[in-house]
């Protein structure tokens, strides 16, 4: 029999080329951030998403690493836009609260998923 190409069964491009898993609208990318942030095993990922099949998840995990190149780029952006953003909403009020009560030292932690690129 011969070799068959196959494709990525449970990633699609949305109208706008962006990838998603079939059956919801969650972003590879968001899928991803979420592995990178908190470390999570696939398994991890089925139980912080149980809507989400196994299949489903290893084949987002299988087409970022394939694609690695554009979707870090777009983690990029992504925390780009976060810290401008952050930058323009100035002292949280919160963490200026925490600070007083010597419940927060310094500036508030960066989410993990950006030092960890």
């Amino acid at each position: 029999m011969p070799e068959t190409m196959t494709t990525y069964e449970h990633v699609q491009l949305d109208v706008s080329g962006v990838p998603i898993i079939v059956g919801t609208n969650m972003k590879v990318v968001e899928l991803v951030m979420a592995q990178l942030a908190h470390g999570w095993s696939p398994e991890e990922l089925h139980f912080q998403h149980p809507y989400l099949s196994l299949g489903q998840i290893h084949s987002a995990l299988a087409y970022y690493w394939d694609h690695k190149i554009e979707l870090d780029a777009d983690i990029e952006r992504r925390r780009q836009y976060a810290e401008e953003e952050r930058g323009k909403a100035g002292p949280s009020p919160l963490a200026n609260k925490l600070r007083e009560q010597g419940l927060l030292h310094g500036r508030a932690v960066r989410s993990a998923i950006f030092d960890s690129l």
